[in-house]
């Protein structure tokens, strides 16, 4: 409105998209300008996928075999801080999106940056493999999982049919998507919840199970959807709505 500062949004794109072709889709811009929220669209590194360069994320601790040198976190960071200064943002308003492998990007940020942001809501991608470990041994001798990152407040959107990035996750190559139902546990540990949802909603279009009574004060929930791999009609609604009313 010329008045009041916009909130940043940051939205990482699927494979083999791109920040401009985010910035492109005018209908998640002025639907996100109509709520407060100014667009940030990054650019993924460019990759080699299957004899061909093409942006994408790879959203994962990196092992022997790297798919980029790039350090993602970083990188969205600094493209925070100079998107704050140029234009005046509050960045502990900031709301991290993405769709896909930018959804597994978005978790990814999530455990693994301690910039202080409003919420993730990640769409239709999970915390790929491996998954944080802080070196703790349980009794059983496993190992504790929580983010480096600390407590978030994250609302995941997920199309139950998803067949792409499935809900039990898949492999590909040398690393694998990961488990949809494994990344929240990460979560819910992180923000020590309690390991049953409070709140179960089954009317309309999305099916949430909230995950509210959380010591750290940062809630965690999970919205299916009977779609497959996409982005549904509402999605950014629910998911905001959930980052604004989900309360310890």
């Amino acid at each position: 409105d010329g008045k009041g500062g916009l909130k940043p949004f940051v939205f990482y794109h699927g494979h083999n998209g791109s920040g401009v072709g985010v910035a492109k889709n005018k209908g998640l811009a002025k639907s996100l300008a109509e709520q407060g929220y100014l667009l940030i669209a990054p650019d993924g590194p460019m990759l080699r996928y299957r004899n061909r360069e093409m942006r994408g994320w790879p959203a994962r601790v990196q092992g022997e075999i790297k798919r980029s040198d790039r350090n993602d976190v970083k990188f969205t960071e600094a493209v925070l801080r100079d998107v704050a200064q140029r234009f005046e943002l509050n960045l502990d308003d900031t709301v991290i999106s993405g769709f896909s492998s930018g959804g597994s990007m978005a978790w990814h940020f999530s455990c693994y940056s301690t910039m202080q942001v409003a919420g993730v809501m990640p769409v239709a991608g999970a915390l790929r493999r491996p998954h944080p470990d802080n070196g703790v041994k349980q009794a059983d001798g496993s190992i504790a999982r929580t983010c480096p990152g600390g407590p978030r407040k994250v609302v995941h959107i997920h199309g139950f049919k998803d067949r792409q990035v499935p809900l039990e996750g898949r492999g590909s190559a040398e690393w694998h998507q990961g488990d949809v139902f494994a990344t929240l546990d990460v979560q819910r540990r992180t923000n020590q919840c309690n390991s049953r949802p409070d709140i179960v909603e089954t009317e309309g279009r999305f099916w949430c199970r909230s995950f509210t009574k959380c010591d750290s004060g940062q809630a965690v929930q999970m919205c299916l959807h009977p779609g497959g791999h996409g982005m549904p009609q509402g999605w950014l609604e629910t998911g905001l709505d959930g980052l604004k009313t989900l309360s310890n």
